[in-house]
């Protein structure tokens, strides 16, 4: 099969000469030819997400032109007044990023549907408030968040601003698979879109707006100390302009970008893998700290949704991960709230099922709600979108381990423009009080309990990888550790069948948390950890989490729970 459609788009006329060219290029190649056509890139509640290239199985304009035709039936589906609420379209620094984000909009056009496009890159959030703000039906942003440079994606938002849900995926795959032939897919010409009025670029409204009504969420300000001396890379994305220009209009004085990230790159030169959870894509913003005494050190990822921090110790700069990250800014929004009077007595705080837990004590001890949901920020904010009608709930903050994080429901996605705000908001009121964000960190600690966390990722590439992944899955359901150390296992989700069981008492239920393919452990000194599947990347995640009442303790647990299950995982072929 993946050699018959090898050959269709080979020969067919309608795909353009580059793309016939690239595919000679691997005429030699078997298995690149079986990996680019052995199956289509599947649409799914994270959109599109793959390697550039010709064929089925990567990111072109064709599957892009697919998808978008697939988003628009669904939205002509629902009538003429939706079509024109149209959809806003956002784009990164990635290859292709703005030849797919206009193929998306010419594609809404020739179906009668308004499109916003911006006139240049943004960050995924400010596709988010556009949305928001135009009323739009619906949003796409072109981006593969921090994955390498070979790859791009296409992310799908609804009316409320936040990543579609798994019922409208479905739908827009439905149609999706309807779509046999690629030149059957209607592209109107930009100049008859434009004149019809069809496509509006966007730009400088939107941001002064995005900006301004940011800067109106923040906590502290005369009495913090704007002196705080920053260092900021965007790693050559989005975060540029967005980012220094809130930490400017908030009154810091002392923000130094990295030179050599500072400029949209898509092949991410200065730091190849551009995801700033990685220690190693701090190198240059760390020699660059060094050199002028900076507190701080931020980074963002391309599309500008994630963010991670360092903070200056005495032989050079220490990371925070993105448990240690948000339970800082959990503790300083409660904190800053109650202190100013406008803690109201619904808040509520959101996290994912595979973030860590010091953010639950820090909420117990405020009165504040805490809860969970799966992994991705459409199902955190699926909490606010549900709250905005019911008013049970006021959202206060949304995060996720994976250096994700959201202060207020301004935007309904990740958003690291304003998390860079309130982390350096943050760092400048503490600074006041004689302490650094990691003294911060060290009185929650002491307050609450030590809290050791870690993340392995184990990549397997391909067909093979694919399948690998699914074999440790379903063999580590069958056959998991009931004791690792002196720790017991008491009770485990499978989110998959939604089982919530109770291995002390021997009882079952349900868990109202949406299915997926996780489990999660919950060992009796409070230490836990999960196993799943990344819906993005090719990995399989291991989330390992241990509570002690002294650090020592504490890694030594972390050590003992990761061996063990690491073993079992690695013994699986």
């Amino acid at each position: 099969m993946y050699k018959e459609r090898y050959d269709f788009w080979l020969n067919n006329d309608f795909f353009d000469e580059e793309t016939r060219i690239e595919l000679r290029g691997i005429s030699k190649d078997e298995k690149e030819i079986e990996d680019r056509f052995y199956k289509e890139l599947e649409f799914g509640t994270a959109g599109l997400r793959g390697k550039i290239g010709a064929g089925t199985n990567r990111m072109n304009k064709y599957i892009v032109a697919r998808a978008t035709q697939g988003l628009a039936e669904l939205i002509c589906s629902k009538g003429k007044e939706a079509m024109n609420r149209g959809v806003a379209i956002a784009y990164d620094c990635r290859h292709y990023s703005d030849v797919f984000a206009e193929t998306a909009a010419l594609v809404l056009n020739a179906n009668g549907i308004k499109s916003y496009l911006f006139d240049e890159l943004r960050p995924t959030p400010e596709l988010s408030f556009a949305v928001r703000r135009l009323n739009a039906i619906s949003g796409i942003v072109v981006t593969a968040s921090h994955n390498p440079q070979e790859y791009n994606g296409y992310k799908v938002y609804w009316e409320e601003g936040a990543q579609i849900l798994p019922d409208t995926a479905d739908a827009i795959t439905e149609n999706i698979l309807k779509i046999k032939d690629f030149s059957k897919i209607p592209i109107m010409e930009k100049e008859e879109a434009i004149e019809k009025g069809l496509l509006n670029i966007i730009g400088k409204e939107i941001d002064d707006e995005y900006i301004d009504r940011t800067k109106a969420l923040s906590l502290r300000d005369a009495e913090i100390d704007k002196s705080l001396k920053i260092v900021y890379t965007p790693l050559n994305g989005t975060g540029n302009k967005p980012v220094r220009r809130i930490l400017k209009e908030r009154g810091f004085e002392n923000v130094y970008v990295v030179k050599e990230q500072e400029m949209p790159d898509p092949d991410f030169t200065t730091v190849g893998y551009p995801n700033p959870e990685d220690v190693k894509a701090f190198k240059l913003a760390e020699e660059f700290g060094s050199e002028i005494g900076a507190d701080i050190l931020i980074a963002t990822d391309p599309d500008c949704d994630r963010l991670a921090v360092e903070v200056k110790i005495d032989n050079g700069y220490k990371a925070l991960n993105g448990n240690q990250t948000g339970a800082i800014l959990v503790n300083y929004v409660l904190e800053a709230n109650q202190e100013k009077g406008t803690l109201p007595s619904n808040a509520a705080i959101v996290k994912s099922i595979v973030t860590g837990d010091l953010s639950t004590a820090i909420c117990d001890s405020y009165g504040v709600k805490m809860f969970e949901a799966l992994t991705g920020f459409k199902n955190i904010f699926a909490y606010a979108n549900i709250w905005d009608s019911t008013k049970e709930y006021k959202f206060m903050f949304g995060y996720e381990e994976s250096i994700g994080f959201c202060v207020g429901d301004l935007v309904r996605d990740k958003d690291a423009v304003n998390s860079a705000m309130f982390l350096a908001e943050a760092a400048a009121y503490y600074r006041t009080k004689g302490k650094t964000l990691l003294d911060v960190l060290d009185d929650l600690y002491e307050k609450h309990g030590y809290y050791r966390e870690n993340l392995v990722s184990l990549v397997l590439e391909g067909i093979e990888g694919a399948e690998r992944i699914k074999r440790m899955m379903e063999s580590y359901r069958k056959d998991y550790p009931i004791q690792i150390e002196d720790m017991n296992l008491v009770r485990y989700v499978d989110f998959r069948t939604s089982d919530d069981v109770d291995v002390k008492n021997n009882e079952r239920r349900l868990t109202d948390i949406p299915k997926t393919n996780a489990v999660k452990y919950y060992l009796d000194d409070g230490s836990w950890y999960a196993v799943r599947p990344s819906g993005t990347e090719p990995k399989i995640k291991i989330y390992m989490y241990s509570k002690a009442d002294d650090l020592v303790k504490a890694e030594e647990k972390l050590k003992q729970i990761e061996t063990t299950v690491m073993d079992k995982l690695y013994s699986i072929e």
